[in-house]
């Protein structure tokens, strides 16, 4: 691996990135498009920390901010998701394998849902040596949660239909759903930029995210940032 100069460290809201900021040393914050992107040093590693805002648009003008202005070298994503595969529990994490978009259907013209017409890639796999490092992390800080290495499902909705839920599970193999990571992902392959996302399981998305995501949000951050962390003490050694 290319040694990584600068790394994006990316979330929608603000509880997800919340303790990077407070940990972060030399801050300096630069607004570009709407978006505060705060620049700084984490265990030694140059970062860039910003809020996307929710939802595609908002993560894929966020990531090519991040490549374009501040040229990162890599991006991951944290924050919080609905489980979708029937092991995860709130608290659990899911390492994304790959990414792709759950609300793209062009079924009509002969493709299959979750695939962009007249694009050869679709599912944007994320890069082994972030998904090793985080599987380093977690076996590490979620020694009382259950991690997996799957796939992360994107769309603009939030999901808590247990229907939709159990189909997006038999038909795309989805671990988790969440409204970010395949528009990062995507924008990441065009780019030629590794990337790796990260989601801890606030809800189930199956009805009761009205009950459980306001309880569990600012706890499953609190996991994410702790992986993320550790990920960076560790990055030298993939590096070498």
């Amino acid at each position: 691996m290319p040694v990584i100069k600068t790394i994006g460290l990316m979330g929608a809201m603000d509880e997800e990135i919340a303790l990077l900021l407070q940990v972060m040393e030399g801050n300096e914050e630069i607004k570009h498009a709407g978006v505060s992107f705060v620049t700084g040093t984490l265990h030694n590693s140059k970062v860039v920390v910003c809020r996307s805002g929710v939802g595609k648009v908002n993560a894929a003008a966020t990531t090519q901010i991040l490549i374009d202005r501040f040229n990162v070298d890599a991006i991951w994503f944290t924050g919080v998701a609905g489980a979708v595969h029937p092991d995860l529990n709130i608290g659990d994490i899911v390492i994304s394998s790959s990414c792709q978009q759950h609300d793209i259907d062009a079924s009509p013209l002969g493709y299959e849902k979750g695939v962009i017409p007249y694009q050869e890639v679709s599912d944007y796999p994320a890069d082994p040596r972030f998904v090793a490092l985080a599987q380093e992390a977690c076996a590490l800080k979620c020694s009382d949660h259950h991690y997996i290495v799957g796939k992360v499902l994107s769309g603009d909705q939030f999901v808590a239909d247990y229907h939709y839920v159990a189909l997006l599970r038999e038909t795309m193999n989805g671990a988790c759903v969440e409204m970010e990571g395949a528009a990062v992902a995507q924008v990441c392959y065009m780019n030629q930029i590794p990337y790796v996302v990260l989601r801890s399981m606030s809800d189930k998305a199956d009805g009761t995210a009205d009950v459980n995501f306001a309880e569990f949000t600012v706890m499953a951050s609190n996991r994410s940032y702790q992986i993320i962390n550790e990920m960076l003490e560790r990055l030298p050694t993939v590096q070498n």
